[in-house]
């Protein structure tokens, strides 16, 4: 009687051999459960998750509901850009909307033919390159300066006194330059008892940007550098010792130490500054706007305003704040990947 490879004087075969699976075999079983068992490891289930966080999701259910009905749920009332909208075709304006003829891109066609739009267009760009040459690396300095000081006492007035004009009104911040360097402010006064007159920075069209860049500057640096000396707290002492062990002055310190701790809000602040960089100011310009005149004053905020507020051009003012809208979410997109190229996270994460 002949026997197989691997079989017994019987004939049987051993049980090891029937039972036992190859080495590679087992390999690849292995290989193939193991993600699964860890990503179902990772994922913790629904209910769970519900039962441990559901006090903080039910806290900011009042937030998600405001942000929903305030700031998206307007956002359906830009059909009316592609509507010859009247508000009185019907009895009130909400239906008015389901009433009006629709006239596809035509409010965008006359937007472009339109050198209003255009002038405004450039005034907007020019007031925001000014404001981030100008304004923006204020509040670094600023904050820079106020770290510096040692005595803390000091330091809180001088930072009490920075953030005090954030609170102020348009209002109020256009009437204070206006009793500075107005016509009749300090300035012009005590230059006429002197042998001076005609001075009036407040009417001048050619000195506005750089006005309004100083009322700026004057009302809301104070929140920047809130936000740096924040930054700047979170910054380990022990960087500062090693690198004066090191032989680094004050200024080295500065550049090596403090500027790279700064640079990630930094980058975030100057991303959404990008991303409103067709929204320099609507109150701000609306009260000089007489004293200066339109062609120096009009931005696209108070051409929209104007078209569809004082001229009732409904249609043509939301075309034209769709336009702006989208063009700044395009800004925000196109800063946040110049910053992901530089290394920092930007406003969200790649």
């Amino acid at each position: 009687m002949s026997l197989t490879a691997g079989s017994r004087p019987d004939g049987t075969r051993p049980p090891a051999a029937v039972e036992e699976p190859t080495a590679a075999v087992a390999a690849a079983v292995a290989e193939r459960r193991v993600p699964r068992r860890a990503s179902r490891a990772g994922r913790v289930p629904l209910g769970i998750r519900w039962r441990r966080d559901r006090t903080l999701i039910l806290m900011t259910l009042p937030v998600i509901l405001l942000l929903l009905l305030f700031n998206y749920v307007p956002l359906l009332g830009n059909v009316v850009a592609f509507q010859e909208y009247d508000p009185y075709v019907s009895s009130n304006g909400v239906t008015a909307i389901f009433h009006s003829p629709w006239v596809g891109v035509e409010q965008f066609s006359r937007m472009v033919d339109d050198p209003l739009f255009w002038s405004a267009t450039k005034n907007t760009l020019v007031l925001f390159a000014l404001q981030l040459v100008l304004f923006f690396p204020i509040p670094i300095a600023l904050a820079l300066l106020i770290n510096s000081v040692i005595r803390p006492r000091v330091r809180a007035v001088a930072q009490a006194i920075m953030y005090l004009p954030h609170f102020f009104s348009w209002v109020l911040v256009v009437t204070v330059f206006q009793q500075i360097f107005g016509g009749a402010g300090i300035i012009a006064q005590t230059l006429e008892d002197h042998g001076w007159s005609g001075f009036d920075l407040m009417t001048d069209a050619d000195l506005f940007k750089y006005l309004v860049t100083a009322q700026a500057v004057w009302k809301d640096a104070g929140w920047g550098i809130i936000v740096f000396l924040a930054a700047l707290a979170a910054v380990s002492t022990d960087l500062y010792e090693a690198a004066a062990m090191d032989g680094a002055g004050r200024w080295r310190r500065m550049w090596h130490v403090t500027l790279p701790a700064l640079r990630p809000v930094i980058a975030l602040l100057l991303v959404l500054r990008v991303g409103d960089a067709l929204s320099v100011g609507f109150e701000q310009f609306l009260l000089q706007r007489d004293a200066v005149g339109v062609g120096a004053s009009e931005v696209l905020d108070t051409y929209v305003w104007n078209m569809g507020i004082q001229n009732g051009d409904f249609s043509y003012a939301a075309a034209v704040g769709l336009v702006k809208g989208v063009i700044g979410v395009c800004l925000v997109l196109a800063a946040n990947k110049f910053a992901h190229l530089l290394g920092e996270q930007g406003v969200y994460q790649k």
